[in-house]
């Protein structure tokens, strides 16, 4: 494999980026993969071809991206759900910003239309393609689902339950198609499995594919978009972190495949971001202990997730230890100097730097001085790493320049995608 590819199994990034999302609350559940494994066995019962049930799992797995707080997540797992339009696009725009994901966004965008006895084959002058319906159906069904009770005495309720609605909500196809499966018992089993995603692993036939560099930091971006558009105060952060990451890395003589995977690092060094609640990174309170050990928890959750991932062992390395610190008081794991590679010091640095000098909701970015006081207190106290932070102090004004413009267009970014955003939705 050329250095500049990386092999990428497509079910395991989606499958992780379904879990840490779910991880928001207990009450959500798996509730992202029960909706993946529902509408590729309806595939299968509707004899769609392999490529068009593997991008039913993705639009499954990913559906409900677009819902960055909690109270959104909750209401979208009210079966009569009352205000589904938002999330549905913002979903949409943000993957369809990564090029292989594009079809799966126009499925996401389009998942809560209803099929309203044909009309729902178009929304606004656009055609709603046929997976969209088999994702509502299957995420309709899966909201019906209770751990309060075994999973086959349900089976008959929630088919009527769906049938009721047969032409004004649901394709009448599709329900059809359920109802065929009804009586298979092994899928409600499986749904409601411990080991659900295993076997569904087993299930799918999935891509092993290989992604060049540039779009695995396509891919990271797109992850960036979610962490970060989660919160307006959160909408630059990575950016910045990534930024300043990048030149610190040149100046420490890293290569430029290096710098592309300080890159993917700082893009997703935020990424168990995805599963603490917007309530929660909006508030500009003081956080109680409890919502502080969630945000906490975050570092683990980015760590965890792409563990398992070969072609991102390094870079995830890099960016999921970005809290921990030279004097092994940093967190989760309490590392010391000898155990923290060049690129996660790295990450360290520029991941103070920017939080101290960018604006926050309650403050204004530090001055130079304040700023350099502060990490030379965080050196002499062992916490980073002089020589970067000398770095730092040598290029401070160019540093400075390059976290401030990039931070100048993610907000420019962000707010083009809330003014496409609120313009589809009203």
């Amino acid at each position: 494999m050329a250095a500049d590819k990386l092999r990428v199994n497509i079910f395991d990034m989606v499958a992780s980026i379904a879990r840490v999302i779910d991880m928001m609350s207990p009450v959500v559940g798996n509730h992202h993969m029960q909706v993946a494994y529902l509408a590729y066995r309806l595939g299968e019962e509707l004899q769609l071809s392999d490529d068009n049930k593997f991008e039913l799992f993705i639009a499954g797995a990913l559906h409900d991206i677009g819902a960055f707080s909690l109270q959104d997540r909750l209401d979208l797992l009210e079966f009569e759900d009352t205000k589904p339009g938002e999330h549905s696009v913002a979903g949409s725009l943000i993957l369809q910003t990564f090029t292989p994901f594009s079809s799966v966004a126009r499925l996401i965008k389009f998942h809560h239309v209803h099929w309203k006895n044909g009309e729902g084959a178009f929304q606004n002058g656009e055609s709603v393609p046929i997976g969209s319906h088999i994702i509502h159906l299957a995420d309709r069904v899966a909201v019906k689902l209770s751990r309060k009770a075994p999973v086959l005495s349900q089976v008959r309720g929630i088919c009527r339950a769906i049938s009721e609605h047969k032409g004004d909500v649901f394709v009448p196809e599709y329900v059809d198609a359920l109802i065929n499966m009804a009586n298979r018992e092994h899928i409600w089993l499986d749904i409601m499995s411990e080991s659900m995603e295993a076997i569904l692993k087993r299930t799918v036939l999935y891509w092993t594919k290989e992604l060049t560099i540039e779009e695995m930091v396509d891919f990271s971006r797109l992850v960036c978009r979610l962490i970060d558009f989660k919160s307006k105060f959160t909408a630059t952060h990575s950016s910045g972190v990534a930024a300043v990451a990048i030149e610190l890395s040149r100046l420490s003589g890293f290569s430029k495949h290096e710098r592309r995977l300080i890159e993917i690092a700082a893009y997703l060094h935020d990424l168990g971001k995805l599963a603490i609640p917007s309530e929660i990174l909006n508030k500009q309170d003081k956080l109680t202990d409890n919502e502080r050990f969630i945000m906490r928890s975050h570092v683990y959750h980015t760590y965890r997730v792409l563990e398992p991932f070969e072609m991102l062992s390094v870079a995830g390395s890099w960016g999921a230890l970005h809290q921990e610190r030279l004097n092994g008081k940093g967190y989760p794991f309490g590392l010391t100097s000898d155990e923290l590679p060049l690129g996660a010091r790295i990450m360290a640095v520029a991941d103070v730097f920017t939080a101290l000098t960018e604006d926050r909701p309650y403050r204004k970015g530090m001055d130079s001085n304040n700023t350099k006081a502060v990490l030379q207190s965080m050196v002499d106290a062992g916490e980073l790493d002089n020589n970067l932070v000398d770095l730092v102090f040598k290029h401070y004004a160019k540093m400075n320049d390059i976290r401030d413009s990039a931070q100048k267009e993610a907000i420019r970014d962000y707010n083009a995608f809330q003014t496409i955003l609120h313009r589809h939705v009203k």
